[in-house]
C-alpha cells in the first residue's frame, strides 16, 4: 500500500513539474505573435474596461481609443492569448494563466510580452497624414501579411501596404509613428527609398517606397512621433536608385524586432495600423 501511495504522489509531482515546464509554449506564442491574428473586438476588450458599458457599445465598436488604454496589460493578455493559440479571450482565465506562467516561466513570457508592449506603446499615430486642399484623397489598407510576392524570388509579404486613392507620388505626407532614432536610410532594391526608425523600446518601424525624404536625415538622428519623414511614392523593385512606376503609389509599413541571437524578424503590423487609424 505504501509503495502504491508513493507512486501516486510521485506521478502527481512529475505531472506538476511537466505542467510548470510547459505552461508557456514559446514557439506557439512566437509564431502567433508574428502573425498577430487578433480581432479589433479582442484588442479593445483587452485595452479597456468594458465592465460598466452597454453590450451594444462594445459590439458596434463605438469605443474609441483613449489615453487610459493599458498597453502593459494588453501586452500580457496578448502574450498569453498567442500562447493559447488564439483560443481564449476571457480576461479572468487569462489572468490565471498569466499568474502561473509568471511564477514558473517568467523569462519566456517576458521575451514575448516585452516586444508586444514595445510595439503597441511606442507607436502613437497613423503614418499617413491628410493632404491639404484634397479632401477626396484617402488611403485604404488590408491585411496583406504573408501574401505571396515574386520580385526578387518567391517570398512572403512582411508588412502592410497602405494604398492611395490618388495615385500620385509625393503628395501624401508620411510621419514617424514613434519617437526613435534613424537606423537605416537610402535606397533598397525592394523597398526603394526607405527609412527605418528604432523606437525607444526596441521596435523597428520601416517605411518603404517613399518618393522622397522630408530632409537629409542622418543615421543616428533622433526623431519624434509626428516628425515628417517623407512622402508616399512608388519607388523600388530595381537596382537603379530613383526607379518609379513598377506598382501603384503606396506606403509599405513594416515592424521588426531582433531576437535573442540578434536575428531580425518581422511582425504583422495590420492590427496596430487598424488601431492607430481609429485614433
Amino acid at each position: 500500500m505504501l509503495v502504491v501511495l508513493i507512486n501516486v504522489y510521485l506521478g502527481i509531482y512529475i505531472d506538476s513539474e511537466v505542467l510548470k515546464k510547459n505552461c508557456f509554449p514559446y514557439e506557439t506564442a512566437f509564431e502567433n505573435f508574428r502573425d498577430e491574428e487578433v480581432s479589433e473586438e479582442v484588442i479593445n476588450s483587452f485595452l479597456y474596461d468594458f465592465q460598466h458599458m452597454e453590450e451594444s457599445d462594445i459590439t458596434e465598436q463605438k469605443i474609441k481609443p483613449a489615453e487610459d488604454a493599458d498597453f502593459a496589460k494588453l501586452s500580457e493578455y496578448l502574450a498569453m492569448y498567442f500562447a493559447l493559440n488564439n483560443t481564449c479571450s476571457d480576461s479572468d482565465l487569462l489572468e490565471e494563466n498569466i499568474s502561473f506562467v509568471k511564477e514558473h516561466q517568467p523569462e519566456k513570457f517576458e521575451r514575448i510580452q516585452s516586444k508586444i508592449e514595445a510595439m503597441w506603446t511606442d507607436a502613437v499615430l497613423f503614418p499617413v497624414g491628410a493632404i491639404e486642399n484634397e479632401p477626396g484623397a484617402t488611403v485604404d489598407f488590408a491585411n496583406s501579411w504573408r501574401q505571396s510576392r515574386t520580385f526578387g524570388g518567391d517570398r512572403f509579404h512582411e508588412g502592410c501596404d497602405i494604398m492611395a486613392s490618388v495615385n500620385q507620388r509625393g503628395i501624401y505626407p508620411i510621419y514617424s509613428v514613434s519617437d526613435g532614432v534613424v537606423e537605416n536610410i537610402g535606397w533598397l532594391r525592394l523597398g526603394g527609398y526607405r527609412i527605418g526608425i528604432r523606437s525607444r523600446h526596441g521596435a523597428y518601424f520601416y517605411y518603404a517606397h517613399l518618393s522622397d525624404y522630408a530632409k537629409d536625415f542622418q543615421i543616428g538622428e533622433e526623431v519624434k512621433a509626428g516628425t515628417l519623414i517623407g512622402f508616399m511614392g512608388d519607388t523600388g523593385y530595381s537596382d537603379t536608385p530613383g526607379t518609379t512606376g513598377n506598382f501603384p503609389v503606396h506606403l509599405h509599413f513594416g515592424v521588426y524586432f531582433d531576437d535573442e541571437s540578434g536575428k531580425e524578424f518581422s511582425v504583422n503590423p495590420f492590427p496596430l495600423l487598424r488601431y492607430l487609424k481609429s485614433l
